[in-house]
């Protein structure tokens, strides 16, 4: 698959103990890739050594971090360099081997064909495929992603934290780069401020790859660092879009239904204490009132989001 006009696409590729892999990832990567920037985050391998060393030619640029900065903080590096030559597209490939560079077309067709701003990878689409894959990491990247579709807004995106990404040159002039995170929740980050410019993005299916290679991503440490960014996301979001941004029906719906809720279950255990404490019945009128305010506001926050679940720019 091809786009329809060459387009000046930048492979973006960083790089933490992938020496083992480097040199057949760049050798897989399609020809007609504009331009390759490997970024060596301080690698103890050396990774960024071996690919100067190599035959790639001018096409490859190395980077080599003084410290390393965590694979968004690389990432960071290398699209402040794509930039300089105004790409159409900027691809990012992890240089473990876990991805087919043969799949950049589908990428490249995402954007200049299908017009998307961003494309992402997503290994769910087969469940035939999704065999190679740990249980673990099945279970992890469920939790994740449905915290994901909270945070960012975008509720028909899945595995969220596939690194296998393009990003159209207009759109990644609009992301602020100093806001997003430096480590492993780049990805997630970067869905969080797509959605803020109202960016189109597209998952496009891909194989489960696993061969052995060892992540430096731990789900379990995931599970416990990735809920408060996703918090703080999803509060943002809804300020952002419902508060500041915007003042709609879904805004007062989610005011209120808060409310509603709280104060309905904080009245409802503080009676149910009392009565026990007390001994005596809790008045049918009361339980009444406690039920309708926290049934009321559950509806209202289901309303909400199913109106921010609408809300999505989709074609």
């Amino acid at each position: 698959m091809k786009a329809s006009r060459r387009s000046n696409t930048v492979v973006v590729i960083p790089c933490f103990r992938v020496s083992a892999k480097i040199l057949d990832v760049l050798s897989n990567i399609p020809s007609d890739v504009s331009k390759i920037i490997v970024i060596d985050d301080k690698c103890p391998e050396k990774t960024g050594q071996i690919v100067k060393k190599s035959k790639f030619g001018k096409k490859v640029t190395v980077i080599t971090n003084a410290t390393n900065l965590g694979v968004g903080g690389a990432m960071k590096i290398g699209y402040i360099e794509a930039m300089r030559t105004k790409p159409d597209v900027v691809i990012k490939v992890d240089g473990d081997g876990q991805m087919n560079p043969k799949d950049i077309p589908k990428f490249i067709s995402a954007i200049m064909e299908k017009e998307y701003d961003y494309a992402k990878g997503n290994r769910f689409f087969s469940v035939e495929n999704l065999s190679q894959m740990p249980l673990v990491r099945k279970i992890g990247n469920l939790a994740l992603s449905f915290m994901s579709k909270l945070s960012t807004g975008y509720y028909e995106i899945f595995d969220p934290n596939n690194g296998f990404t393009a990003i159209s040159g207009p759109c990644l002039s609009q992301i602020p780069l100093n806001k997003i995170n430096d480590r492993y929740f780049f990805e997630s980050d970067m869905l969080f401020q797509l959605n803020l410019l109202g960016a189109k993005v597209l998952d496009v299916s891909l194989p489960a790859i696993y061969n052995g290679e060892n992540s430096s991503l731990r789900i379990g440490h995931s599970l416990v660092i990735f809920p408060k960014n996703h918090l703080r996301n999803l509060v943002k979001r809804i300020i952002y879009t419902y508060y500041l941004r915007d003042f709609n029906i879904a805004s007062i719906q989610l005011f209120l239904g808060s409310i509603l809720l709280s104060w309905g279950t904080y009245f409802g255990v503080y009676t149910w204490l009392h009565s026990m404490s007390n001994n005596v019945a809790t008045a049918p009128g009361t339980i009444v009132l406690v039920a309708i305010l926290i049934i009321v506001g559950l509806q209202l926050l289901l309303s909400f989001l199913s109106f921010d679940m609408r809300s999505q720019k989709r074609e």
